[in-house]
């Protein structure tokens, strides 16, 4: 059975064989980290201050849109991934918040207790060691989504709580993330949820909003039938995220290539141990940042905007 721990701060981790695993919401102070964020993102003193003091000023300009202008923390982790242009930081803020002005039934009360029947089904899983290159992984497991008990839009609603909480990782929003989108037992009855405005949703949501550094996704186990799948979503992509999406079947050798075998589960050609951690895990620790994501969600567009 799987114990999860507190540490000195009351912050809750679990361990899976030889790793801890937690939510790593800490300040940078690996020597690694801070010469790959200057390295990637351009990320000295002077390009943060640089950077902080022009976005400001844009958000003060744009009355309607109400957030914690005077919070460096919050500033930053829209910032990081657009490499401390405040010109692009400021664009992607707009987009990321009349998205959720726009689409209010799929963004209303984002939070792990609201999502906590997708959470718990083990469909989105977020708690895995990152990547050799330090990305942290999402892994969307297609053969445990019932979709008469998780509908896709509380599927769309669980992927968001999960990437909130992943952006508020330093080192997340440093490394960015990869997602595996395993695709083994993908039904009919799955593909006829995404209708072509569900897939632009998603794509826009994805492509032009959040604010975190996607660097890879990589399908693998998809049956014939993905291939219908993947074509209400393709026109709506560009070709940055096409580029980036990698399709395995079920060659390991092929994945391997790209995420150590040290990464990835054992089902998945890896070595990490079994059983593997559960949706409930996942849940019960996202639930120790229930009113940190809640209050993100307070902020935005007070008013529509045209």
């Amino acid at each position: 059975m799987e114990v999860i721990h507190t540490n000195e701060s009351g912050a809750p981790y679990v361990m899976w064989g030889e790793h801890k695993l937690q939510l790593e919401s800490f300040p940078l102070t690996d020597k690694e980290y801070i010469e790959k964020a200057e390295r990637e993102l351009r990320e000295t003193p002077e390009t943060v201050a640089e950077g902080l003091a022009e976005l400001r000023k844009l958000l003060r300009d744009e009355t309607d849109l109400v957030v914690p202008i005077d919070d460096d923390e919050f500033l930053i982790k829209f910032l990081r991934p657009c490499k401390y242009y405040a010109e692009s930081t400021f664009k992607r803020m707009q987009a990321y918040y009349k998205f959720r002005l726009t689409h209010k039934d799929h963004c209303n009360d984002l939070s792990p207790a609201a999502v906590h029947n997708a959470l718990e089904s083990s469909i989105v899983s977020v708690l895995s060691p990152r990547d050799q290159h330090g990305r942290r992984m999402l892994l969307i497991d297609s053969e445990r989504w019932i979709p008469r008990e998780v509908s896709v839009a509380e599927l769309f609603r669980s992927v968001q709580v999960a990437l909130e909480a992943a952006i508020m990782e330093p080192r997340t929003q440093v490394n960015g993330v990869l997602v595996i989108l395993d695709m083994k037992g993908l039904s009919f009855a799955q593909v006829m949820q995404f209708t072509p405005y569900i897939a632009k949703m998603m794509i826009d949501w994805v492509q032009d909003c959040v604010p975190i550094r996607l660097k890879a996704v990589h399908v693998i186990n998809q049956p014939y039938i993905f291939n219908m799948l993947f074509a209400i979503f393709k026109p709506f992509m560009k070709e940055k995220l096409r580029s980036r999406i990698h399709f395995h079947g079920y060659n390991r050798a092929s994945l391997h290539t790209h995420i150590d075998p040290s990464c990835l589960r054992k089902r998945h050609g890896g070595d990490l141990p079994e059983p593997e951690l559960s949706g409930k895990v996942l849940l019960e620790c996202l639930l120790y940042y229930e009113n940190q994501i809640k209050d993100v969600n307070t902020y935005g567009y007070v008013k529509s905007k045209s």
